[in-house]
């Protein structure tokens, strides 16, 4: 019998600090009266790099209902939709 030693190799880990905790959070965009069903519609395509007829579908949903869910991720990217959205000053909630 062969007496060989394994040997533990070292493994290095590396931990990245921006990393989340995965928690899903939803973006809500409340209706308005004073912005445009294109306005919305372009800055809904811009936000969520969605297509026309999704864009213009949330719009409309928005406009019927008071409110729709525009956006589903992790805390972080809806940050960035939300802010994309109030660049021209539409009203967003952040939900988890």
């Amino acid at each position: 019998m062969n007496n060989q030693t394994l040997e533990n190799p070292k493994v290095d880990i590396n931990i990245d600090e921006d990393i989340s905790i995965g928690l899903a959070c939803k973006v809500i965009l409340h209706n308005d009266d004073w912005h445009s069903f294109e306005e919305v519609i372009n800055q809904l395509i811009k936000a969520i790099n969605c297509s026309f007829k999704v864009a213009r579908d949330l719009t409309f949903e928005v406009h019927v209902k008071g409110k729709a869910l525009v956006f589903s991720g992790g805390m972080k990217d809806c940050l960035r939709v939300s802010s994309v959205l109030e660049e021209i000053a539409l009203n967003t909630e952040i939900i988890s």
